[in-house]
């Protein structure tokens, strides 16, 4: 087979832009990835064995090894594990095929051009660890057999657009990936480097990592599974490396959790919370990435039904004594055990959160977690009844008391007296919520109102209902209740509209407006708005009616609301003055259109006519110039 010429994916390339032209203040974490890369090939090696044990016969003991050629420059990274075909060397080392691309790129767009430390904690986040191998070499190249496969290939590139395949022969099942080091980095063929660098970073691998070949060649790492051991002799540097390792993460972890679960059955675990948020968080799959081990045998890092959906977050393993050997990924699905598991790692996780969330002196850490995955967490609160109150109690909420993050049992302490609802609004983002009209009454009178950004948030506040006996309720729905709640009131009343001339504006707005709205009435919430939009009490909320057309969830016209006026506000006492007794003018059927139009531009909803809102627009300044 001829060679062939391929170009890297757009992303790919930009990336390694940045790779060849940033300087990193820790370019030896390059090693790192490309050796916990190896780990995982020999892993798959040792799982795809259980079933097919003639893929491994012909060289059973997995190892990865470290070979350096001073003369002709080179440093190569080889494993004899699961290898690859052609197929996989272009999906792997020539295009970023994972969830969140679009999120990645965006962060390296905006990334400060010059800050290397920023820009390799991406590349770490995103989990393209081999690209990694750019920072030292300007060439690489992989020779690669899959296992049970006859033929082998050849993959090589600069780095700079373009990568080549071609057949091999001669290769034996595993992977070498050659780097032919860049002028000044020499040091990556010092062997006493080489061992530093996986003592620092990849002691705790369990898969032997060799200096050499043959009889002479000298062991690294200590190739024993870390979380086997006790935890009095794991260092808070070990941990943290094996997160590095297992989490493929360049951050540090914001959570270790390490205990061993005995009785009826036995498995242990070594989880972690990352610091930061991982970019495919939000992938639809919602899968998580904890390794599940039998008796430190891998099995798989995607065992559906080990972690529940909205703890996907969590980085490590889990290592079962009791679940079969060659148990496949089909039957996982179906095993009580693995259900058992499931439980016992939800109930611990949830504790160990819920300790963090009680301490009061290391609140700005929690607020941290919670930042990073509460949208994640709030999932629960829909998939799993049976730990709805600890999830509660876990919540934090932005609020119109402040900046502070507030728990749920706070807002309820400082209810106002006649308060008998925890009140909320939903919205696409902080700043735009705090400008709602809906809002006014509520700052008026000192009522707390939970802000709610969360997509997730339209999903599981439906579903739990209510909070100590306190419903939620949101502040554009129904009527704001607003009068029985004793809170601050004004020094001086508001003049509002006389009653009659207030009867007869809302009269003619619902006459000429009755085909675009449900109603017309007066509000209790407004104080500096004219005018605004709620949804009836038994309609869908307007922020979720949003979302869903969005997505195309939802056909048809958005469902009619009710506009409320302020009686108090000047544009409105004087179009009440103006309705007094007379029929209705041409004037103040433009002035209800304005109106109505307005309360939408506020709620975000597009207008249905623009042009018709210009000319009525154009006409009442006319009008007011005149």
């Amino acid at each position: 087979m001829t060679e062939e010429r391929l170009s890297f994916q757009a992303e790919v390339s930009r990336l390694l832009d940045i790779v060849a032209h940033s300087l990193y203040s820790e370019k030896e974490v390059f090693l790192r990835e490309l050796v916990s890369n190896a780990s995982d090939a020999c892993d798959r090696l040792r799982y795809a064995a259980l079933t097919q044990p003639e893929l491994s016969a012909d060289d059973p003991n997995l190892k990865v090894r470290l070979l350096v050629d001073k003369d002709a420059r080179t440093l190569t990274v080889a494993d004899n594990g699961i290898g690859m075909n052609r197929e996989d060397l272009v999906e792997n080392l020539g295009t970023i095929a994972r969830s969140g691309t679009a999120a990645f790129m965006k962060s390296l767009e905006t990334a400060e051009k010059g800050d290397g430390k920023k820009d390799v904690n991406l590349i770490g986040q995103f989990g393209v660890g081999f690209y990694s191998a750019f920072m030292a070499a300007d060439k690489v190249t992989v020779l690669t057999r899959k296992a049970g496969e006859a033929h082998g290939w050849r993959w090589e590139s600069d780095g700079k657009g373009e990568f080549t395949i071609a057949e091999a022969e001669g290769l034996s099942r595993g992977t070498k990936i050659v780097l032919h080091l860049r002028e000044g980095d020499d040091e990556y063929l010092d062997e006493a480097r080489l061992a530093g660098i996986v003592r620092k970073y990849s002691d705790h691998i369990a898969i032997p990592i060799l200096f050499g070949e043959g009889d002479d060649a000298k062991a690294l790492n200590s190739a024993s599974a870390l979380w086997t051991r006790s935890k009095s002799e794991i260092t808070p540097d070990q941990y943290k490396e094996f997160y590095h390792h297992v989490g493929h993460a360049f951050d540090d972890p914001w959570l270790t959790l390490h205990w061993r679960a005995e009785g009826a059955l036995e498995y242990t675990n070594l989880l972690f919370v990352p610091s930061t948020k991982p970019f495919d968080l939000f992938d639809p799959k919602r899968s998580h990435r904890v390794k599940l081990y039998v008796k430190r045998v891998f099995i798989t890092d995607a065992a559906e039904g080990l972690i529940p959906p909205y703890l996907r977050f969590l980085r490590g393993v889990v290592d079962s004594e009791d679940l079969p050997l060659n148990i496949s990924r089909e039957m996982l699905q179906h095993n009580p055990m693995l259900a058992k598991i499931k439980a016992g790692i939800t109930r611990r996780v949830l504790s160990e959160l819920s300790k963090k969330a009680k301490d009061t002196e290391n609140a700005a850490e929690y607020d941290k977690f919670w930042e990073n995955f509460g949208a994640v967490l709030k999932e629960g609160l829909y998939e799993d009844y049976e730990h709805r109150d600890e999830l509660l109690k876990l919540l934090r909420f932005r609020t119109t008391a402040g900046e502070e993050l507030v728990s749920l049992e706070q807002y309820v302490a400082r209810m106002k007296e006649g308060q008998d609802a925890i009140y909320t609004i939903s919205g696409d983002d902080i700043d735009t919520l705090l400008r709602s009209p809906q809002l006014e009454g509520f700052k008026a009178k000192g009522v707390e109102v939970l802000l709610l950004t969360d997509p997730v948030d339209e999903f599981w506040m439906p579903s739990v209902g209510v909070y100590d006996g306190k419903p939620f309720k949101s502040v554009t729905r129904g009527g704001a209740d607003l009068g029985k709640i004793k809170g601050a009131e004004p020094e001086k009343p508001e003049e509002k509209a006389p009653e009659g001339e207030l009867t007869d504006l809302l009269a003619l707005l619902k006459l000429t407006l009755s085909d675009a709205v449900k109603d017309v009435r007066k509000s209790e919430r407004l104080t500096d708005s004219a005018v605004c939009l709620v949804a009836d009490d038994n309609d869908m909320d307007m922020h979720l009616e949003r979302l869903l057309k969005q997505h195309k969830q939802l056909s048809g016209e958005v469902g009619k609301r009710i506009l409320e006026i302020n009686p108090s506000h000047a544009l409105i006492k004087r179009l009440a003055e103006r309705a007094k007794g007379s029929g209705a003018t041409d004037a103040l059927e433009d002035a209800a259109w304005l109106l109505l139009d307005q309360a939408r531009i506020v709620e975000g909803e597009p207008l249905p006519d623009p042009a018709a809102f210009a000319r009525r627009l154009a006409s009442a300044m006319e009008k007011g110039l005149a």
